[in-house]
């Protein structure tokens, strides 16, 4: 388990959060860029250890009604992994409809990966960005191609389409 001035540390290294301090010495950090009407990553970051991160629109944490991850137990690599797909889940781009007369570029055609359980992903490209997708939930996103299919090749997936 981290200490909570690793736990800080660790949040304190993601620029793009702004840290927070609220009652009680706890810690909140918010993603004043996130395109969604929540901007809390980390929530009630307390010095016993206890917090939370932000996994409403993540697929595979257990969560509580409020959609936020307990991470008291957490080490660095499974906390800073969740911190990342929490600040691409709230950063996504929801599109916009194009202006009449403009048209938007067709991106290319996403694949679907399936690993040896069976489980299958789909990875799409959207305004410059890489989603993968688990049915209708966002899973991850990445910048380049490249990174999701390293990704997903690490995580035991293989292309099966596209």
């Amino acid at each position: 388990m981290l200490t909570f001035e690793q736990k800080l540390a660790i949040l304190d290294s993601y620029p793009e959060l702004e840290r927070r301090n609220v009652s009680l010495g706890r810690v909140n950090y918010h993603l004043e860029q996130s395109r969604h009407e929540k901007k809390t990553v980390a929530f009630h970051l307390h010095p016993n250890g206890n917090g939370f991160v932000y996994g409403g629109l993540l697929r595979g944490y257990e969560t509580d009604d409020k959609g936020m991850v307990n991470i008291r137990d957490y080490g660095e690599p499974e906390l800073r992994s969740l911190l990342e797909a929490s600040i691409a889940s709230l950063s996504m781009f929801i599109p916009e409809a194009p202006a009449p007369g403009k048209r938007k570029k067709k991106p290319a055609a996403g694949s679907l990966w399936t690993n040896h359980e069976g489980h299958t992903l789909s990875l799409k490209p959207e305004d410059d960005l890489w989603y993968l997708y688990a049915g209708l939930q966002l899973e991850m996103a990445f910048e380049t191609l490249e990174e999701a299919e390293e990704y997903l090749a690490e995580e035991g997936f293989a292309r099966t389409q596209g």
